[in-house]
């Protein structure tokens, strides 16, 4: 069956996905250096081990992506022009459809290597089921940023979460875990695994 998942979403040890002050020359804020270290080297060519195995294992059976407009991009508010498509290049790595959630929706952006951006204001139970039609049978991710992940889980949208910890102390930005109420409660954690540059955390809805 299907499932809504969070794949490889990194925090700090204090709990933090992003830090203060997001822009275009640091996209995760201020006090975030270092955050994804352990994915860029399990990136690298020849890599192998556990970060390279569950860095490896978000594309398993996923067929859409929902993410939040400040995952899309450094913009805020109305689009000042349309030309920014995205972090990723010409050829994002999605190759599948992919959800924005903005105030702000303008036209599809199909990209090459088959990734379509799709931009809406709908809420998320509306996009969730647009993402599981165009995933036809596979898993929908939800990407992020951590505002995102936190609406489906206030929804009780998310059947699993992939969670990475690191050993940074980031002291401020937006924690995953804030203005849940008892979300968590649906949760319990399955599986903890380390490596030298971070833990890996599964937790499964209940």
């Amino acid at each position: 069956m299907a499932k809504v998942r969070v794949h490889n979403f990194t925090i700090t040890l204090d709990g933090y996905a992003t830090g203060p002050n997001q822009r275009l020359d640091a996209p995760f804020g201020d006090g975030m250096d270092g955050l994804h270290d352990w994915m860029f080297a399990a990136m690298e060519d020849g890599a192998t081990g556990l970060d390279t195995e569950r860095l490896n294992r978000w594309n398993d059976n996923t067929g859409a992506t929902i993410m939040g407009r400040n995952m899309f991009g450094p913009q805020r508010g109305p689009w000042e022009d349309e030309s920014w498509t995205g972090w990723w290049g010409i050829n994002p790595p999605y190759h599948h459809d992919v959800f924005v959630h903005t105030h702000h929706p303008r036209p599809d952006l199909p990209m090459e290597g088959g990734t379509t951006f799709h931009f809406t204001d709908a809420p998320a139970d509306q996009v969730l089921d647009r993402a599981f039609k165009a995933a036809n049978g596979q898993d929908v991710v939800i990407a992020g940023g951590p505002a995102t992940v936190q609406q489906y889980l206030r929804a009780g949208l998310i059947d699993e979460l992939n969670l990475v910890v690191v050993p940074l102390l980031a002291g401020a930005g937006e924690r995953l875990f804030d203005n849940l109420g008892d979300a968590l409660t649906q949760y319990r954690v399955t599986e903890q695994l380390s490596s030298p540059a971070a833990t890996h955390i599964h937790l499964t809805r209940r």
